[in-house]
């Protein structure tokens, strides 16, 4: 199929470069490009969905898994006043 295609020019000298180092024609070089770049941006098929999977973290109820630092902190503390008092 012919058509007529407006390149930037930036993109003219990157395919120009390409055209040198692998020494093929302008048009095996944009339809390489093309490939690639349409292939790239097809939608996916065939894909299980991701799924997670729910699983006991074994904390006792009550107790916040993203405050452990604190509770950590606050431990060390008591065992610091502990020291303190003996």
């Amino acid at each position: 199929m012919r058509t007529t295609l407006t390149i930037e020019p930036a993109l003219a000298q990157l395919i120009r470069q390409r055209m040198k180092d692998q020494r093929q024609t302008m048009k095996q070089v944009v339809n390489d490009a093309l490939r690639v770049g349409l292939r790239g941006c097809a939608p996916k098929r065939n894909r299980k969905p991701f799924r997670v999977e729910p699983f006991s973290s074994g904390f006792a109820p009550g107790i916040d898994p993203s405050r452990l630092n604190q509770l950590l902190d606050e431990m060390d503390v008591e065992e610091y006043l502990a020291k303190q008092t003996r």
